[in-house]
């Protein structure tokens, strides 16, 4: 047993040759959560095809991403999504839990008769095309790749936490206390993506000797489990000769800024986490020193250029005047997921851009000569997205259902509310050309470098470091040096008018 990895290079050339008499068909696993259905659509575009299967794991939390992967997979025969769902949390057991359950059910579909076994997020994107795709497996169809963290093994052991013994419990992971390794076998692991070969999935799933069944119990209670269980399966068995150490990924690590232990909320260690591709990057999604296929991570509202350029590679470009291409939405409220997606202050914010975008409409000088133009809100609003184009943030499309004030007629109206650009850079010389921005602004990500609170919504309880909490109204911040002004910006400050999701009444 050990680690056995034959050496496999990419040939451009097999392009040139006939294609394989029984191409291979993939199942591809996309474990997915949050909101960006937009994205998880443009991945699937990419990756389809009518010979490969699609089995969609929805995070339990993400209702409205469960409804419209739902909805996709209906006109699609070979894109399912699980009848059941578990919560994911980052580095939890139940991660791995979910893999194998979700490998059991591929198996046992016997019309889904499939080869490869290849698991993606919604932040994964190919970068080569399925053809280029099923030519490498066909002729590697005995081979699963994975990638080993390629250092001495007792520093990825300490590293990785896989002496302590962890358990999952109301979404956290919990450090209990130290443990010892399995002995009389080699444990190793690393990236938690990889292409397994059907027989291996069959015998991690169905086997019962001792080999899998141990390790199934040992990383019930282990960290970030899908980075090392198949990868210490795979070693330890009769298959051991499969393993090919590389898991055909690009992954933008950047250690400086990935590394800074931000899922300290979530398990009860530091952990790291790649960064977002971007138009720069684009040279690295090009190496060739391994066979790669996919990489990650893409995020539309950080970056969507990349993606752009990405699928012009490989397909060529878009027909002239394509609608909408250099434009991203993503829905941060429906009304199906009622006001516990909602915070006080985003409720305060979003009843309050539908109260002046139905203002703004009957000042208008049509509305005022024409009672129909006049409208009176039904309720809170009924979804809110983020908008953005060519990469920029455009402000918040508010649909708000409304009553005709003419007619009582129920009619839907939506409100565009764009943010105002306050950005002065003096733009002098010398240091003030060093400055490219000046934002305030709350929930900063420190990885991709930008506040994920787009559109900086505050209300007077957000308190920055000072004495006193900001009053309500435009506030101006001046950056200078020596006394000399380098910009100046500004931002809005609200009172909040909820409180536990309920209007605050006067004198609260």
């Amino acid at each position: 047993t050990g680690k056995v990895s034959p050496v496999i290079q990419w040939d451009e050339s097999r392009l040139q040759q006939v294609p394989p008499s029984k191409p291979v068909r993939i199942a591809y696993m996309l474990v997915v959560h949050g909101r960006a259905i937009r994205q998880l659509k443009r991945l699937i575009k990419a990756v389809y095809h009518e010979q490969h299967f699609f089995y969609i794991h929805v995070d339990k939390r993400s209702n409205y991403l469960h409804r419209e992967a739902v909805e996709l997979a209906q006109h699609y025969p070979n894109i399912r999504v699980t009848p059941w769902r578990m919560v994911t949390i980052w580095g939890g057991a139940s991660l791995l839990k979910m893999y194998l359950r979700s490998m059991k059910d591929l198996l046992e579909l016997p019309e889904w008769p499939w080869d490869f076994f290849i698991n993606l997020s919604a932040t994964d994107y190919p970068t080569r095309t399925n053809e280029e795709l099923v030519m490498f497996l066909s002729k590697y169809r005995d081979k699963n790749f994975l990638k080993s963290h390629g250092r001495d093994n007792a520093r990825f052991i300490k590293k990785q936490g896989l002496d302590r013994l962890f358990h999952e419990c109301d979404s956290h992971m919990w450090r209990l206390g130290e443990r010892h390794i399995p002995e009389g076998i080699v444990v190793d692991g690393g990236s938690d993506w990889f292409s397994l070969t059907r027989s291996f999935v069959e015998y991690v799933v169905y086997a019962n000797d001792q080999l899998v069944s141990q390790l199934r119990q040992f990383y019930t209670y282990t960290l970030l489990p899908a980075e090392s269980f198949f990868h210490t399966v795979l070693e330890n068995s009769h298959a051991c000769e499969t393993l090919v150490d590389n898991n055909l990924r690009v992954t933008n690590w950047n250690r400086k800024l990935g590394c800074k232990c931000q899922y300290k909320h979530i398990v009860d260690w530091c952990g790291c986490s790649p960064n977002d591709f971007k138009p720069q990057d684009f040279l690295r999604l090009q190496q060739l020193s391994r066979p790669t296929f996919f990489a990650r991570k893409f995020e539309s509202t950080v970056n969507q250029e990349v993606l752009e350029i990405l699928d012009t590679h490989l397909y060529g470009s878009y027909p002239p005047n394509t609608p909408a291409l250099k434009a991203y939405w993503e829905n941060i409220y429906d009304r199906v997921d009622g006001l516990s997606g909602l915070s006080d202050v985003t409720l305060t914010f979003y009843t309050a851009f539908s109260r002046l975008g139905l203002r703004k409409a009957a000042s208008t000088p049509a509305a005022k000569a024409d009672k129909l133009c006049r409208f009176e809100p039904r309720g809170f609003p009924s979804s809110v997205h983020l908008y953005f184009y060519d990469d920029r943030f455009q402000g918040y499309l508010v649909m708000q259902e409304v009553q005709n004030s003419a007619t009582g007629q129920a009619e839907s109206l939506e409100v565009w509310m764009m943010p105002q650009g306050a950005l002065k850079l003096a733009g002098h010389g010398g240091q003030a050309n060093r400055l490219q921005n000046l934002e305030v602004g709350t929930e900063w990500d420190p990885k991709e470098r930008l506040f994920r609170n787009f559109g900086g919504l505050m209300v007077t309880k957000n308190k920055p470091p000072l004495n006193r909490p900001l009053r309500p109204g435009v506030w101006t911040i001046r950056l200078l040096q020596f006394w000399e002004p380098l910009g100046e910006n500004q931002f809005l400050v609200v009172p909040q008018t909820f409180n536990r999701k309920q209007p605050l009444r006067k004198g609260e």
